[in-house]
């Protein structure tokens, strides 16, 4: 018999104590039967806190029961596994409901190609599908897009840290910077096509926590002495190759080693450059024969203008290579030969451990120009990118472009002054 008792709801509702027990019951009856529930609660006032929660839950039951429908909460099924999270005091909670992210993901990969309309690099999408399939879709999976929360973020980035084992040494792998990077704006974007669709009001709060922030690291470039030693290299190559089948190869690398530090194109543009989009032009403001370059690349069409040191080496790939109007000047980005020519020098990596690679050369010609004192918005106009980028990852790093003058002011040295006495 119960010791102590109380009336809740109008009376609806009891809460009470049995004997030699310290925890709160709660009972009521609807629906021509008798519901009872323990609250697992010591104390009276919390007991009366779930006894409410649980007495309206019970109502709603009740009312879809009446109405033919099927009961929200069903007291008889309990779980049979209790996930990671699990209550444990054996209350029965609600668990969000509603679409997952596996639901959020696949809509999100059917429609991101035709939402860039072509626009986007195909390796770039379909490097969307593998960020989901082979990373976010095995760590969200099936949970609710209610449930992911700015915590449940940084989980993902603290397992992303583990996830995978080096074979070699067993320990963790942990991914660049930049894989990170892309990972978590591919989340992004699927939680903001849930938000289109209007499964989650808002996105949760994804920056990182912790950080500070980073340095401000130039590119990797040559100097002039490393990239004379480049191109003396490639050209000795050209003229004694390791098998000679291999010469026509080893000749366009050294004239494309030299073609791309005297533009500053992008691989991806000098991949897509083909024989009518350049033209031998006489340069009014120079006076000196140049390149006038119709560039195709990341940002659309633009243009540039060459240094005169890369007419011969385009000349000299038009006769090899008899090329067309519509033929490909250079073609696939040579990267294994740089690499190989780059190991045989030891100028892979510079001396803070930056990676070398045929995207050094754009990196080298914009240092060269500054370095000679050219305009820093020309440059940035002529390599198709803005002045901020240039002077966050290449102007900051050069002495050239601080002026010693400007600098090393002093103020002039007041003359002291002489007092005279006058006699009198």
């Amino acid at each position: 018999m119960p010791t102590e008792s109380h009336l809740l709801m109008d009376g609806a509702l009891h809460v009470y104590r049995r004997e030699n027990s310290r925890y709160w019951q709660c009972s009521t009856y609807l629906g021509s039967r008798n519901h009872r529930q323990t609250t697992k609660e010591a104390s009276l006032a919390a007991a009366k806190d779930f006894a409410r929660d649980w007495y309206m839950e019970r109502c709603v039951e009740d009312r879809q029961r009446r109405r033919g429908g099927v009961a929200l909460l069903d007291s008889s099924v309990q779980p049979l596994i209790a996930g990671p999270g699990a209550s444990t005091d054996g209350r029965r909670r609600q668990t969000p409901t509603g679409p997952s992210f596996e639901d959020a993901a696949k809509a999100f990969t059917s429609e991101f190609e035709i939402i860039t309309l072509g626009e986007r690099n195909p390796r770039y999408v379909s490097s969307k599908s593998e960020h989901v399939r082979i990373h976010l879709l095995p760590f969200f999976g099936n949970t609710a897009l209610a449930d992911i929360t700015a915590g449940k973020v940084q989980e993902y980035r603290a397992h992303r840290q583990a996830s995978r084992v080096d074979p070699k040494t067993g320990k963790p792998k942990k991914p660049a910077r930049a894989t990170l990077h892309s990972e978590m704006v591919t989340l992004r974007q699927i939680l903001k096509t849930a938000n289109r669709k209007g499964w989650i009001v808002a996105l949760p709060d994804m920056t990182a926590p912790y950080k500070t922030s980073g340095k401000l690291e130039h590119r990797a470039w040559f100097s002039p002495e490393e990239y004379k030693m480049l191109y003396e290299a490639t050209r000795e190559r050209a003229k004694n190759p390791p098998k000679p089948r291999w010469r026509e190869v080893c000749e366009t690398f050294h004239d494309y080693v030299l073609f791309m530090g005297n533009t500053g194109l992008r691989p991806d543009e000098s991949a897509r450059l083909q024989l009518r989009d350049v033209k031998i032009v006489n340069d009014e403001s120079s006076g000196e024969r140049i390149l006038e370059i119709e560039v195709r690349g990341k940002r659309g069409v633009g243009f540039c203008k060459s240094m005169p040191g890369a007419i011969l080496p385009f000349e000299r790939v038009r006769k090899r290579k008899n090329l067309k109007p519509t033929d490909p000047i250079f073609g696939k980005t040579p990267r294994e030969l740089m690499n190989t020519v780059l190991g045989e020098l030891n100028l892979k990596f510079d001396r803070d451990g930056h990676v070398r690679s045929c995207y050094s050369l754009r990196h080298t010609y914009i240092c060269l120009r500054l370095l000679e004192g050219a305009d820093i918005y020309q440059v940035a106009k002529n390599c198709r990118t803005s002045v901020e980028m240039i002077e966050k990852y290449y102007g900051r790093h050069l002495k050239n472009t601080i002026d010693a003058a400007a600098v090393n002011v002093r103020k002039p040295k007041l003359l002291k002054k002489t007092s005279s006495r006058s006699d009198g």
